[in-house]
C-alpha cells in the first residue's frame, strides 16, 4: 500500500483524538484536502506531532494498536469509521495485488510439490550428468519437433534429423525456410539440407520443386547440365526437408564478402557460358526457371586468393575456379502449365512480366543479361522497387519501350503509348542522375568489352520474340575465348521432361 494514504488515516484520527484531549468544549479548526481523492481532516495545530507519531508506530510496526486507538478508544461517527476502514483496506488496485500475491491452502501444497519435484529432478540431473559425462559426447540430443510463429522448425546444433542427418550449420535462410549444413551418419558426407517451413504453400511449392528435380535427375543423372543433384528428401513433421550436394558460396555472396569488387573478365565469361548452358538445358526440354539471378547461381568451389588491385590499393579476392551450379527450381514452369502473372526477382524481371503481356523462356535470357551485367560492374542494373519506375530506368538504358508492347498491356504506366513519368520529380530526377545508356557503362574499348556489351545488349531487348536465344548466346563471339577444357559438351534437343 503506498505510504501517503495509509499514514494520513493514523495522523487524521490522531489529531483528533489530541486535540478532543485538550479541550473537549471547544470544536478544533479542521481543513479538508482531495490530494488522494477522498476528504481528509487534519488538525492544524498537532500536524506535526501527528506525523512524529506515525513514524514511531511505523518503526515499532503496531498495527493492531493503531486500529484500537481510531477505532475503541474514540468512537467515530459511521461515516467516518467507513472512511477509516476505506483507508486501512487501501485501493482497488492495491487490494488485487494482495490477492494475487495471496496462496489459498491448495495452492501452498501445489507449490510445496513443485518445488520438491523440481529439487529432486535437479538432483537427478546433477547426478545423471556426474555418472554420464565420460558419455556425453557421443549421445545424441532429441531432436525438437516444434516450429516457431512464421513456421520454421527450431533446431539446434547437434540435433539428429531421420537418425542420419546430424545438423552442422546453418548456411541460409528464405521465405520458403531454411538451408543446414549436415552430416550423413551412413556415408560420412557433407551435404545441404534446405528444411521448408511447416506452411502449406511451401510445401506445395516443394514438391512442385522435387517433381521437377527428379525429372532432371532422370534426363541427367550425373548432373553434367549443371543444375544442382539432389540426394534425398523426406518429410519430418511437416516439414519438406531436401538434401543437395554441399556447393560453396553464391555468386553474390562472393561479390558481397569482396566488398562488390566485380568479377574478372575471365571469370564473367565462364561463369555466363556455364549459366546459358544449363538454362538451354532447361529451355530445351519446355522448362523455365523464372528466378534466375546471381544467388540461385552457386560456386562449386568458393576458395580464393589475394591479389593486389593497384587501382584500388588494397588486395582483392580472386577466386581460384569459377565452376558454378544453377539452383533453386522452386519456381520452374513448364510449358504446358499454368504460367502466373508475375515472376522473378524484381531487378531482373523483363518488361513482358512487368507489363502482363504475357512471358515464356525468354524472360530467363532478360534475366542472364542482367546477372552479366552485375558480375562485370558489381552493381545492379535496375535498382528499384517500383514498376513505374523500373520502366522509366529501362527507357533510360535502353531506350524507349516498343509502341506495340505501350498499346497491348492493361496496366495504366502509359498515356497515349508513351510512359507516364514526370522527369521533374525527384524520381525522376533520381533515375536520370543514376541511369545512363548501356554503352556508357562500359569500362573499356577493348574487344572482350565490346563483344560482352553486345550480348547483353541483345539480351535486353524489348521485344522477347526479338531477344536473342541461348543457343544463338553460346555462339557469340563474346565465348569463342573460352578455354578447351572449359568447354562443354553440346546436346541434341529434347523432349522427354514433363510433369
Amino acid at each position: 500500500m503506498p505510504r501517503g494514504r495509509r499514514n494520513h488515516s493514523i495522523s487524521s484520527s490522531y489529531s483528533r483524538s489530541r486535540s478532543r484531549n485538550r479541550s473537549r468544549s471547544r470544536s478544533p479548526v479542521f481543513n479538508k484536502s482531495r490530494r488522494h481523492g477522498y476528504s481528509v481532516e487534519r488538525s492544524p495545530s498537532y500536524y506535526k506531532n501527528s506525523y512524529s507519531f506515525r513514524y514511531h508506530l511505523r518503526k515499532r510496526d503496531n498495527k493492531v494498536l493503531v486500529r484500537e486507538m481510531t477505532v475503541d478508544n474514540y468512537p467515530m461517527s459511521n461515516e467516518r469509521l467507513e472512511r477509516s476502514r476505506m483507508h486501512e483496506r487501501g485501493t482497488s488496485a492495491e487490494r488485487r495485488y494482495k490477492r494475487s500475491h495471496r496462496r489459498s491452502p491448495t495452492s501452498r501444497r501445489r507449490h510445496r510439490r513443485h518445488r520438491s519435484s523440481r529439487h529432486r529432478s535437479s538432483r537427478h540431473r546433477s547426478s545423471y550428468s556426474r555418472s554420464s559425462s565420460s558419455q556425453s559426447s557421443s549421445t545424441a540430443r532429441a531432436p525438437s519437433i516444434q516450429d516457431d510463429e512464421d513456421g520454421h522448425l527450431i533446431y539446434r546444433h547437434g540435433d539428429i534429423l531421420q537418425s542420419r542427418y546430424k545438423i552442422q550449420a546453418t548456411l541460409g535462410e528464405g521465405t520458403f525456410g531454411k538451408v543446414v549444413k549436415v552430416k550423413d551418419m551412413q556415408t560420412d558426407e557433407m551435404m545441404a539440407l534446405k528444411i521448408i517451413k511447416n506452411v502449406e504453400k511451401y510445401r506445395d511449392a516443394a514438391r512442385l520443386e522435387i517433381n521437377v528435380l527428379e525429372k532432371l535427375a532422370e534426363k541427367d543423372p550425373t548432373s553434367k547440365h549443371l543444375c544442382v543433384k539432389m540426394v534425398h528428401w523426406f518429410n519430418y513433421h511437416g516439414h519438406i526437408c531436401i538434401g543437395f550436394e554441399m556447393l560453396g558460396l553464391s555468386v553474390f555472396d562472393f561479390l558481397k564478402d569482396n566488398n562488390y569488387q566485380p568479377y574478372s573478365m575471365e571469370h564473367v565469361r565462364h561463369i555466363a557460358y556455364q549459366l546459358s548452358y544449363a538454362v538451354k538445358f532447361l529451355h530445351d526440354n519446355q522448362l523455365t526457371h523464372t528466378d534466375l539471378k546471381p544467388e540461385n547461381i552457386l560456386l562449386v568451389d568458393s576458395e580464393y586468393e589475394l591479389v593486389y588491385n593497384g587501382k584500388k590499393k588494397r588486395d582483392i579476392r580472386k577466386l581460384k575456379r569459377s565452376d558454378v551450379r544453377l539452383i533453386d527450381f522452386g519456381s520452374a514452369t513448364f510449358d504446358h502449365e499454368h504460367h502466373s502473372t508475375i515472376v522473378s526477382t524484381r531487378h531482373y524481371r523483363a518488361p513482358e512480366v512487368i507489363l502482363e503481356l504475357g512471358w515464356a523462356q525468354p524472360c530467363d535470357v532478360w534475366s542472364i543479361g542482367c546477372i552479366m551485367f552485375e558480375l562485370y560492374l558489381g552493381i545492379t542494373l535496375f535498382q528499384t522497387h517500383d514498376n513505374r519506375e523500373h520502366l522509366a530506368m529501362m527507357e533510360r538504358i535502353l531506350g524507349t519501350i516498343p509502341y506495340r508492347m505501350a498499346r497491348k498491356t492493361k496496366t495504366k504506366y502509359f498515356y497515349h503509348g508513351k510512359l507516364d513519368w514526370d522527369e521533374k520529380s525527384s524520381a525522376g530526377r533520381y533515375v536520370r542522375d543514376n541511369c545512363k545508356p548501356l554503352h556508357r557503362y562500359q569500362q573499356c574499348e577493348d574487344e572482350d568489352h565490346r563483344q560482352l556489351f553486345d550480348l547483353i545488349a541483345r539480351m535486353l531487348e524489348y521485344e522477347p520474340t526479338e531477344r536473342i536465344t541461348l543457343g544463338e548466346a553460346m555462339r557469340h563471339p563474346f565465348f569463342d575465348k573460352i578455354p578447351e577444357e572449359q568447354r562443354l559438351p553440346a546436346r541434341e534437343r529434347s523432349h522427354s521432361l514433363s510433369r
